[in-house]
């Protein structure tokens, strides 16, 4: 179906349509060979409160974003590489249900879908596509993986000095390590974690440590070996980087029924309809 899709006008239209949505804030999404596959709306677990985004599943790229006017607008988009993806089936919590964790070398994040039904058809498509990717290009499946950012709620105090409460006036923070809750003391420390960004990131003091130890110990190794010439792996603009609970996140979504999201008349169903 790829195959037969690639380089039709049908799926140029498409994927025209997608950028539209985006407007001057998105990147290009339209390269030779590239399919739109499937899209759909799924809650995103982000720091403060789940939310619903929009994902587009294309042949080669995960992208997804911000709701503003649904089949409309939308923004804050964020790019992910198939090749760079791997998928962990999660179980039902009492808030979120039909979960799972999508992890990359940069971001890791829980989604999660209306129904059963339509999760695994998510899960089928996407392991599809990276099947293909890895096929192709010969690589291995990932295994180095961004851990994802346990929310706010999900503890009142610091989840390494367990003393420290949280309040209006002690914030909580996040190691960009491990994931975890964590207080300002117990978390003073930057480190510079080029496949996470250019900037040196907070982590918490034993995540610290724990990085300083595997910087000597890989510079050791590194006087030993010649450095690697790159990454497979495509790089895409800042757009493509973390997704920030900002305040247009927070606004009531006024979805007009009568939208229609492809104006030119493209007979287009997502994969879970």
């Amino acid at each position: 179906m790829v195959d037969h899709l690639a380089n039709t006008e049908i799926n140029s239209q498409r994927i025209a349509a997608v950028e539209n949505c985006f407007g001057a804030s998105g990147q290009p999404l339209a390269v030779p060979g590239r399919v739109l596959l499937g899209e759909g709306i799924l809650t995103k677990e982000c720091r403060k409160k789940p939310k619903p985004r929009i994902f587009f599943l294309f042949n080669d790229i995960l992208v997804y974003g911000s709701i503003v006017i649904n089949k409309r607008k939308y923004n804050s988009q964020h790019i992910i590489p198939l090749e760079d993806v791997t998928l962990e089936t999660l179980p039902d919590t009492l808030q979120m249900k039909n979960r799972w964790m999508i992890k990359t070398s940069k971001k890791s994040f829980v989604v999660s879908a209306a129904s059963l039904t339509e999760r695994k058809e998510w899960i089928s498509h996407l392991e599809e596509c990276i099947r293909h990717l890895l096929t192709k290009t010969g690589r291995q499946p990932s295994t180095e993986h961004a851990a994802p950012w346990i929310p706010d709620k999900a503890t009142d105090i610091c989840m390494r000095c367990t003393q420290t409460k949280f309040s209006t006036l002690t914030r909580r923070h996040h190691c960009r390590k491990c994931g975890f809750v964590v207080c300002a003391d117990c978390s003073r420390q930057r480190f510079l974690m080029p496949r996470l960004s250019p900037k040196p990131l907070r982590v918490c003091n034993l995540c610290y440590r724990q990085l300083l130890a595997e910087e000597k110990k890989e510079a050791e190794a590194d006087r030993r070996q010649p450095e690697p010439i790159g990454s497979a792996i495509p790089a895409y603009e800042p757009s493509s980087g973390d997704d920030s609970d900002k305040s247009d996140d927070d606004k009531a979504d006024q979805w007009p029924a009568d939208t229609e999201f492809y104006t030119s008349e493209v007979s287009w169903s997502s994969f879970h309809s």
